[in-house]
């Protein structure tokens, strides 16, 4: 049976053979004693394989990169990135391999990636390793995402090494297996374009094409549309970010996909108190990647991405900058159509209203309900769920949250004239999401052997918009005594 099932796994070189000036050929460390400690059925059965295979020893070493299956051609990816504005010419994967490319059910062709697998040529001063709780981190809030409709690389798995790994104390070491339309990056460009072959740069866009963005190949500048489509698909990214209260926190150029999928959870977190400065991440101390700041910090990486392709665009550099210009002028307006409509989304307004006097109302009652949260420590996710009781007719709830209830009142008169859709809210407005506390709660717990929690909290997560009995304490922001929360890269 295990040989049966291995044969149905046939991984693909692509990248490494269409680009191998960005792939170091490398091997995975070698694990001591691996132990599976959660595997994402749903997503093995859209990869075509066999859970009961990838439980198997065998199969369990495939997830740590130890076994190589038939076509696997196991590398580290080179690339570049701006980290924290500052430019790094060669980052690349330090702690981490891509295995292959695998076709799912549904004939994409999606990158199999280790994370925690062992020191490469790009690792610098790191040991290559990660520890259990980082890990099942990006497992969970990963799901989460998913589950709320926002473009993101799929954990598949995570495997405890049984080995531990010096952080701050010693920590059981795991690695994780993640799934991605690819890991080509705006990092992946600047690399190239610093090679300075222009040949390369040329195969590289032209593998983000085929990968991602097959229309662009049909343009009169496959290049330039090329271009234009990513600044398209970021706009719309970072808006679903925003619409959520998601704070990545590491919006570094190696981690804006050229997809449009977000990439890499290490210091990320969803608010609670609705706060524009939200900043979550340990390192971020002059909050460059604050949640206000997201769009602004994408667009400034989508800059960095048109100037590593400035030569696919026109040979004549001057003649390149003027459509590059255009193309990334447009990002304000996709991210604020974005976002100007997944809000009224939020507030159970169609889009049908653009253009009308409704629609003007409309722009109204969202800038309003932005100074409202704005106005005092309203928790983000729990005021617009309760806004959908507002919408029924039961406005107590969310009237409850706010400081200025004369200014609650007169901006829920202008709202509900409108006669707002608390089906479309149920819809886009989360009961669940992956909140901090929880989050702390169940790694810890799973760090010192206990998966018990973290299932129950993955569960849920997994169905963010539909209420259950039962599950009040997944709604509630955190205890007073949490304090001030930051997250770590897990490195």
């Amino acid at each position: 049976m295990t040989a049966a099932a291995e044969s149905m796994i046939t991984f693909e070189g692509r990248f490494a053979r269409e680009l191998a000036e960005l792939a170091v050929p490398w091997q995975a460390e070698e694990a001591p004693h691996p132990e599976l400690l959660v595997l994402n059925e749903a997503l093995v059965d859209e990869l075509g394989m066999a859970p009961e295979y990838l439980r198997s020893p065998e199969g369990v070493r495939l997830l740590l990169g130890n076994h190589i299956p038939a076509g696997a051609t196991p590398v580290a990816q080179a690339y570049a990135g701006h980290q924290f504005g500052g430019y790094s010419p060669l980052l690349g994967d330090g702690r981490a391999l891509l295995l292959g490319e695998i076709v799912d059910d549904g004939g994409r062709l999606r990158d199999v990636h280790l994370k925690g697998s062992g020191r490469t040529p790009f690792a610098r001063a790191g040991d290559g390793r990660a520890v259990i709780g980082p890990m099942l981190r990006e497992y969970l809030i990963s799901e989460a995402m998913h589950a709320l409709g926002i473009p993101t690389t799929r954990a598949l798995a995570v495997v405890a090494t049984g080995r531990a790994v010096r952080r701050e104390t010693m920590l059981p070491g795991a690695v994780l297996a993640r799934v991605a339309s690819s890991h080509l990056r705006v990092g992946s460009f600047q690399y190239a374009r610093a090679t300075e072959n222009v040949e390369l740069l040329r195969r590289l866009a032209d593998h983000a094409i085929s990968r991602h963005h097959p229309a662009a190949a049909e343009a009169e500048n496959p290049y330039l549309a090329l271009f234009e489509a990513v600044v398209a698909a970021q706009a719309r990214l970072v808006a679903k970010w925003m619409l959520v209260g998601f704070v990545h926190g590491v919006m570094n150029t190696d981690n804006m996909t050229i997809s449009g999928e977000t990439i890499d959870y290490g210091p990320c977190a969803f608010m609670d108190a609705f706060n524009p400065g939200a900043v979550y991440s340990s390192i971020d101390v002059g909050g460059r990647y604050a949640y206000a700041n997201q769009p602004v910090i994408a667009e400034w990486n989508l800059a960095r991405l048109a100037e590593a392709m400035l030569p696919l665009f026109n040979e004549d550099q001057e003649q390149a900058v003027g459509p590059a210009v255009e193309a990334l002028g447009r990002f304000r307006s996709q991210y604020s159509d974005a976002w100007f409509n997944g809000m009224k989304e939020k507030l159970g307004l169609p889009a049908s209203m653009a253009g009308t006097p409704e629609g003007d109302a409309a722009s109204d009652v969202v800038d309003g309900v932005v100074a409202l949260l704005k106005d005092g420590p309203v928790d983000y996710t729990q005021f617009f769920r309760n806004l959908g009781h507002a919408a029924r007719g039961n406005s107590r709830p969310a009237r409850g949250m706010v400081l200025d209830l004369a200014a609650f009142d007169a901006w829920a008169e202008r709202w509900t004239a409108l006669n707002p859709d608390s089906g479309l809210m149920d819809r886009v407005n989360p009961v669940y999401i992956a909140r901090n506390h929880l989050v702390e709660e169940a790694l810890a717990a799973a760090t010192e052997g206990d998966l018990g929690p973290f299932n129950r909290f993955l569960d849920v997560v997994r169905s963010p918009f539909q209420e259950r009995q039962g599950l009040e304490r997944y709604t509630e922001g955190p205890p007073e005594d949490f304090g001030d929360y930051r997250t770590f890269c897990g490195t």
